[in-house]
């Protein structure tokens, strides 16, 4: 479990040089109260800072600096995981991160995106969606899981259940199969090879025993026959390898290009398709929003019907865009296909040349041989034979290997499947679907919104209300979405405890009792958080302070005094 412990930040956002400091585990509750920009949140978004380099909220990173004093911006957090205590303190102006462990810096030679995962992957054990997942429920940038593609859904449920392994086994498996399968194509031309000098050195023993010493005229011209067809080798041989060099640098630079260029495509393919959706919300909150959610002031019918406009245009220009990539994606990935196949016919010719050389050296050790009938009477095949005898136990020795890496192979190809998003997880979501379903409906219940709510193993779900009929999450009202987040917020809390995968003492409400709740949605949320176990730290972000004071045992006051904020606790 990870108890986080203290949250300490000086020039960070609002805050000035006198740091604010926030104890994080010292109340089971805790309402943090203020009026608009005194800071509330900017603890949220320095804790999400610390721990893994970028805000809760949409902020370039040079805007999270105190734009007065410009310099000296410091987070600290400290927690505790397993018996060891952790010290993560991260800077801007001069930049700085430092993990510390038992008050011990841990070792920075690597990288500072290295030195994240080791925070991530080998200390905290979840990334910074897990986080929000678990942890936080806000109302700026964050995106409840029911929003989020069906991929980064598995992702999330994969670090609570805590098999991620299997996708590492995966990446590590596909590896080691691509180096086998170059291995085996290596013993296969090995083999082709061996056969043809087999094939040749045979043919070369079975015409030293029919010489004779009467046919030297006839040895003469045979000896012609064979310079002639080794120097026809020859000048093959280079004209193929002359085509090879000319040919290969050239196309393999046009492949990485063109793998360079798919890959940016790609990247500006997912930049247009989170704008697109950012464009979506924008439309959704003109359409459904007659009034300012924040200052309650109405939004004029002209400027509702100008900014939709201007979504449109701009959704019609990314989709002009979107098209124009996917027309050019395809246009590169046809060409890679031509270069591709260019390139297996260059690897034909290398082999072509390899077989070659051994038809040379078998017709000049031919010529060698008809040379010297002319001086004994008889032909000695020992060297021949023995050469033959060596090349068919190599021949032994590569069917041998092949037959290894045959089975290996079958075996790779056999964990393949079971590491599949169908395999082995599947199967353990397939066994905690049950349970996370159930707790799921339970919160729903305590949150008096009486629907069955059920997720499949690609994590859609199938909702059933009223006189059960089917739903989805886009069909209810913000207030009954704001329940069904809740929901799955402390459902994923409870099969972290289960799992003790991203377990944690934590839970930040960033104005959920501000946004859609109606009052008997308030009531039932607080008496959920009164369920919770007494490890359990909660901070409830709110403007809502006449209507919370008092329910919870602490309370957190910003304020902002001459543009600098600070916090008092009561």
């Amino acid at each position: 479990m990870i108890t986080f412990e203290t949250l300490k930040y000086k020039n960070f956002l609002s805050t000035g040089n006198t740091p604010t400091t926030i104890q994080l585990n010292k109340d089971s509750a805790t309402l943090v109260v203020g009026s608009n920009g005194a800071g509330k949140s900017t603890m949220l978004d320095a804790l999400s800072f610390a721990l893994f380099g970028k805000p809760h909220r949409n902020i370039n990173k040079p805007q999270l600096v105190n734009s007065i004093n410009g310099k000296n911006c410091e987070v600290e957090v400290t927690f505790s995981v397993s018996g060891n205590r952790y010290r993560v303190v991260r800077a801007i102006k001069p930049g700085n991160f430092q993990i510390y462990k038992n008050d011990k810096l841990l070792n920075q030679e690597s990288h500072t995106r290295d030195y994240q995962k080791v925070l991530e992957n080998n200390i905290l054990k979840l990334n910074h969606k897990s986080f929000h997942q678990v942890v936080v429920l806000g109302s700026s940038s964050f995106i409840p899981f029911m929003q989020l593609p069906a991929a980064q859904r598995r992702n999330v449920i994969e670090d609570l259940l805590d098999i991620g392994i299997f996708t590492k086994m995966n990446v590590l498996t596909k590896d080691r199969y691509s180096k086998l399968k170059n291995d085996l194509n290596i013993t296969n031309n090995d083999i082709n090879i061996t056969q043809e000098k087999i094939r040749l050195q045979q043919k070369h023993i079975r015409e030293l025993k029919e010489i004779d010493l009467k046919q030297s005229v006839k040895n003469e011209k045979k000896i012609q026959d064979l310079k002639d067809e080794a120097d026809l080798m020859e000048q093959r041989n280079k004209q193929l390898q002359k085509q090879f060099d000319d040919t290969w640098p050239l196309l393999s630079e046009s492949i990485n290009n063109i793998v360079s260029n798919q890959n940016t495509l790609n990247s500006k393919k997912t930049t247009h398709n989170h704008d697109i959706k950012s464009l979506v919300k924008q439309a959704k909150f003109y359409e459904k929003n007659d009034c300012c959610p924040t200052c309650d002031q109405l939004l004029d019918v002209e400027l509702k019907a100008t900014k939709r406009n201007e979504i449109e245009k701009n959704a019609t220009t990314i989709n002009n865009a979107l098209k124009e990539i996917d027309d050019d994606m395809q246009s590169l990935q046809d060409k890679l296909d031509i270069l591709k196949q260019e390139q297996e016919e260059l690897n034909k010719i290398k082999t072509d040349i390899r077989m070659n050389e051994g038809t040379i050296h078998h017709c000049n050790e031919q010529v060698k041989a008809l040379e010297s009938s002319s001086l004994v009477k008889s032909i000695d095949t020992t060297q021949a034979e023995k050469e033959l005898n060596d090349s068919e136990e190599h021949i032994k020795k590569l069917e041998k290997t092949k037959q290894s890496q045959t089975h290996v192979r079958a075996y790779i190809e056999a964990i393949f499947e079971l590491l599949k998003d169908t395999g082995i997880k599947t199967k353990i979501i397939r066994e905690y679907l049950p349970v996370m379903n159930k707790l799921i409906n339970q919160y729903l219940q305590i949150l008096d919104f009486f629907v069955s709510f059920n997720l499949d193993e690609s994590f859609n779900e199938t909702i059933k209300s009223r006189h059960r009929d089917d739903f989805s999450y886009s069909s209810f009202s913000e207030g009954e979405k704001q329940r069904i987040d809740l929901a799955l917020l402390f459902s994923w809390r409870y099969i972290a405890k289960m799992k003790n995968s991203a377990n944690t003492n934590l839970l930040i409400l960033d104005e959920t009792f501000d946004s859609s709740l109606d009052a008997d949605g308030v009531d039932n949320l607080i008496k959920i958080l009164y369920t919770l176990r007494d490890d359990s730290n909660v901070f409830i972000i709110s403007h809502k302070q006449d209507l919370l004071d008092g329910k919870f045992p602490a309370k957190i006051e910003f304020k902002k005094h001459n543009n600098f904020s600070s916090a008092s606790c009561s």
